[in-house]
């Protein structure tokens, strides 16, 4: 049973502008997520209702779980020091 990603507009428009290496990893994780929306090392994002934050290297991906429907709708992908600003 694995779940549907799926990336919104505003992180493609993010995932675009990476360098091709650190795009193939995250796509990688991206891939990874559709088997196990929960990979150890994730992290629940406080006051926030089943958003989760998970690492890739210095960036990281920001993504809603719906384990009725079998979806993962990734909200953001960026570097660390940028992804949790408003």
């Amino acid at each position: 049973m694995s779940y549907i990603v799926e990336l919104k507009a505003a992180p493609q428009r993010q995932l675009k502008k990476l360098e091709k290496p650190i795009r193939n990893r995250i796509l990688k994780k991206l891939e990874a997520l559709a088997i196990e929306p929960r990979p150890p090392g994730v992290k629940k994002l406080s006051g926030e209702e089943e958003t989760y934050r998970v690492r890739v290297g210095d960036y990281r991906i920001i993504y809603q779980i719906f384990d009725r429907i079998l979806r993962v709708s990734v909200i953001q992908v960026g570097h660390r020091r940028e992804i949790y600003k408003k």
